[in-house]
């Protein structure tokens, strides 16, 4: 496997921060994400490269590997095992791929792995020695209006097309795990897990805080003091109010069943909250300001 840079592939040095990492990998992502970029397979292999070096580089665990064995990190855990083994035997054939502080020549690390684990390791050990593949990290990117409603996606991690299902009412910050969708096992092992990390905008008018949904809509002091009816959209639609006379400014009223959907609980929704801002009336002609005395003179 020729090696990969992945500090190069986001532009970073290799003592970024995870700050900064987040902010290259979200920056390179728009930039060459296929919505953006259709039918530009340079563009395609680009993003793939990205989100490879995200999924490294974004965990503590995966990027110390890196750090240490370069291309074959996925394989860490299996080195550091081998090579106990391999102590414990006291055979002094391979004792050359490594000195005494553990570390490796970038061109033994094939070889070395081989002969532990490949024909050699069958007739050293007579077992054969399996390890679970390594767990993918993934960010996805997407507006509160696409959680509003379970729906399907299509996600590309390590070259491989996922089709998940998104439900609905997912929160900003949430982890869902997709089993066996991360790294292959090594001899047989199981596969790792893929984790996916939701970073959710919010482009809409509406303020979310779990299920529940919060706005502010201008009320005219006419009907503020008056009453009357007022349609207002919703999230999904267009609902009347009922206005009553001598309204408040700042006065809350809720919407139930009106908020967010409940994370995977069907047909549950949470309220809507909505806030009266009452706006005074401007550039008043002069009838209007010898009405608005005259009404001044009866209170």
């Amino acid at each position: 496997m020729a090696f990969i840079d992945y500090y190069k592939i986001l532009g970073i040095s290799k003592n970024a921060t995870e700050a900064e990492i987040k902010k290259a990998y979200r920056k390179l992502a728009r930039k060459y994400h296929p919505d953006l970029n259709p039918n530009d397979k340079v563009a395609e292999k680009k993003f793939k490269e990205i989100n490879e070096a995200n999924e490294v580089l974004s965990n503590p665990e995966n990027r110390k590997k890196y750090d240490a064995y370069g291309e074959h990190w996925q394989h860490a855990e299996a080195y550091e095992a081998a090579k106990q083994q391999q102590q414990k035997q006291g055979q002094g054939q391979r004792q050359t791929y490594y000195q005494s502080s553990g570390n490796f020549s970038k061109d033994d690390f094939s070889d070395f792995f081989e002969s532990m684990f490949g024909q050699d390791r069958d007739s050293r050990s007579g077992r054969n020695v399996k390890f679970r593949g390594q767990d993918f990290n993934a960010e996805l990117q997407l507006d509160l209006k696409d959680v509003y409603t379970t729906h399907k996606r299509t996600l590309t991690v390590n070259n491989k097309n996922i089709r998940i299902t998104i439900p609905a009412g997912v929160e900003n910050g949430q982890i869902i795990k997709i089993k066996g969708h991360g790294g292959k096992g090594i001899n047989g092992g199981p596969n790792g897990d893929l984790y996916i990390q939701f970073a959710i905008t919010n482009t809409s008018k509406f303020k979310r805080d779990k299920d529940n949904l919060y706005t502010t809509i201008d009320l005219d002091l006419y009907k503020a003091m008056l009453g009357g009816e007022l349609t207002i959209d919703t999230f999904d639609g267009k609902v009347k109010l009922n206005i009553k006379p001598e309204t408040k400014n700042g006065t809350q009223v809720k919407l139930k069943g009106k908020g967010f959907p409940r994370y995977k609980k069907e047909g549950q929704f949470g309220d809507l909250y909505i806030t009266y801002a009452i706006k005074l009336p401007e550039n008043l002609s002069e009838k209007e300001k010898t009405l608005f005395k005259e009404l001044s003179k009866l209170r």
